[in-house]
Order: C-alpha cells, then sequence, then structure tokens
C-alpha cells in the first residue's frame, strides 16, 4: 500500500510517500481501507518530535480515521467486515490501509460523511471532553475561545452553543470570524485590530469570562489570564502560537479561578466509559445540526505535507483531511 512515512523527526518537508507492506489484523484490531483521515495540529508536533508522545521510527502519522473494515483479528466480535466506521489510532492514519483498535471504533451513523466522521473526533470530542467534563460549562455562562475558527476552536463553538453558552470569538482575521458567526458566535473579537484583553472587559462589562477556551497560548493566554470571572475555568488545550505562557498565579487567588489542563488522548484510555458518553451525545447533536464539521479541504495521499503545512501555519477554517 501507499503511505506518508516518518523516517526521522524533523521538518515536515522530510516526510516521504513510499509504498510499504500492507497492516494485518492483530488480535483485538481491524483492518481498515480508508476513506479519510483528519489532520490535526498535533500531528505536526508528532512528525517535528516535539509533541508529548513520541512513536518509534519510522511511523506513519495520522490519528484520526474513517474508512471500511476489511479484515477482522481474533476477538472482534462487535463489528464485521464491510462496517463503515471512525477511530483513532497513535499512528497510522496517512494510508491506504490501517490497523486500528477495535475498543476505538465507532460505526458511522447515515448522513455523515467519511469526511465529515474523520473531522469530527479530534477536534469536537476534544471540545466536548474540555467543556462538559474540565470546563463545566453551564448554560447562560460566557465564554471566550481562541483560534476560534479552527477545527477544535469552531467545535467548541458549535458545542458551546449547543450548551446554551454566550459565546465570545476571538480570531486574527475578519474572514475566520465571519466563519465563526456563522457556527454560532454572538460576540466577535479580532485580536490582530483590539486589544483582547481591554476588548473582552468591556464586553463582559468588567465581570471576565466563565470559561476561556485557548488554543493558542502566549499572549492570548496572557491577556485571558486577566479577564477570568470569579470562579472561571481557563482550559489549557494548546499552543498554535509556539509559545507557551508563564502563568501570574496571584491572579487566580485574586479571582479564585482555576486553570485546568486539557488532554484528550489521556482521557480517551483513562476513561474510555465516559468518553463512550460522551460520543454519543455529540453524535446525537450532529444528527440534529447542532453541531457540524466544516471541512475546509481535502488533500490527496500524495500532498499530505501540504495538509498539514496548512493545519500548522494556521490557514485553515474548520478541518483539512486528507482522502487516500
Amino acid at each position: 500500500m501507499k503511505a506518508c512515512v516518518c523516517e526521522e523527526f524533523g521538518p515536515l518537508d522530510k516526510l516521504v510517500i513510499k509504498e510499504v507492506e500492507d497492516p494485518t489484523a492483530k488480535p483485538g484490531h481491524v483492518v481498515l481501507d480508508m476513506a479519510a483521515a483528519g489532520v490535526n495540529f498535533p500531528d505536526g508536533l508528532t512528525i517535528q518530535g516535539l509533541y508529548q508522545i513520541t512513536p518509534d521510527l519510522p511511523f506513519i502519522p495520522g490519528v484520526e480515521i474513517a474508512g471500511v473494515i476489511t479484515e477482522l483479528g481474533d476477538g472482534v466480535e462487535q463489528f464485521s467486515v464491510g462496517d463503515r466506521v471512525v477511530g483513532f489510532s497513535q499512528t497510522g492514519a496517512f494510508a491506504e490501509k490501517a490497523s486500528v483498535p477495535a475498543a476505538t471504533l465507532m460505526p458511522i451513523p447515515e448522513g455523515i460523511s467519511n469526511e465529515e466522521a474523520a473531522g469530527l473526533l479530534t477536534a469536537h470530542a476534544t471540545a466536548h471532553y474540555a467543556l462538559r467534563q474540565r470546563g463545566q460549562l453551564q448554560a447562560g455562562e460566557t465564554i471566550v475561545v481562541t483560534g476560534a475558527a479552527g477545527g477544535t476552536g469552531l467545535a467548541a463553538v458549535q458545542i458551546a452553543k449547543a450548551i446554551g453558552a454566550t459565546v465570545i470569538a476571538a480570531c486574527s482575521t475578519e474572514e475566520k470570524l465571519a466563519v465563526a458567526k456563522e457556527n454560532g458566535a454572538d460576540i466577535l473579537i479580532n485580536y490582530n485590530e483590539v486589544d483582547l484583553k481591554d476588548e473582552l472587559k468591556r464586553v463582559t462589562e468588567g465581570k471576565g469570562v466563565d470559561v476561556a477556551y485557548d488554543v493558542v497560548g502566549g499572549d492570548a493566554f496572557d491577556a485571558l489570564s486577566r479577564c477570568m470571572a470569579w470562579g472561571g475555568r481557563l482550559l489549557v488545550i494548546g499552543f498554535a502560537s509556539g509559545t507557551i505562557p508563564k502563568l501570574p498565579v496571584n491572579l487566580t487567588l485574586v479571582k479564585s479561578y482555576s486553570v485546568v489542563g486539557v488532554f484528550w488522548g489521556a482521557f480517551t484510555q483513562r476513561e474510555p466509559k465516559v468518553f463512550a458518553a460522551n460520543m454519543q451525545e455529540l453524535v446525537g447533536w450532529y444528527l440534529q445540526g447542532k453541531v457540524k464539521v466544516h471541512v475546509d479541504e481535502a488533500f490527496p495521499l500524495d500532498r499530505s505535507v501540504d495538509a498539514l503545512k496548512k493545519v500548522m501555519h494556521r490557514k485553515v477554517t474548520g478541518k483539512v483531511v486528507i482522502t487516500p
């Protein structure tokens, strides 16, 4: 089969598209004919050796998988050959075939395309876990989402609206803000044109935000740390700016707010039953039209590097997928 292979950690351009051996179905696994693979910011970090998890070399990048089952490993009884499924694996998505743990898969409901399914899992499931379990967002509260037009940012906007919150979208361009508005954002802030801290204080009338969903880090995090409401929850999702910020902890004391880390991948392994319940609610919302996947662009496997660069350079509104 053809695959995108990382043979050494480093720049994205070092990835190679090559023929490799087809995977086999180990016990508890299935083999899929890949239909679509979601592309995520951590994929690029992993390839560069900058993520929390560093796979053994060589490896096939990509964790977000949608496809059709062609082979069942020993012990797999919940699926049949020919089932259309979506799930995740530590590696292996950017290829024509993939071997995936059956426990991480779920059927793709009718009415959801392969591309949308592949884009639904990581971004939306991360946002759902962040807002439900980590942020405890409630109807009537106010939330600010940085990077609100990106994959997980846009998901957070949609999910926060489904919960019943007032959503402030913070983006770097008017075009991205327009996408956030189309997906339910109530208040728009272009942090390249106005001071984020001052604008958040203005639009909340000095009260601050109950929940902050930060995918950017850097200066954006610094602004959010000074704009939290009493008892607020500042959610640490990622550092798309490339700068990991430092927190003046005296601010958390004065306003009695929490800084909460969100590591969705570890959550799925540590709390699989809660993850399954989350996915049931998320898919239900999808079928009701409360959330949706905005696919920015689909790339062929041969252009995996271009797909990754678009995500890493923050040129995406919604999700990018690879369609082997």
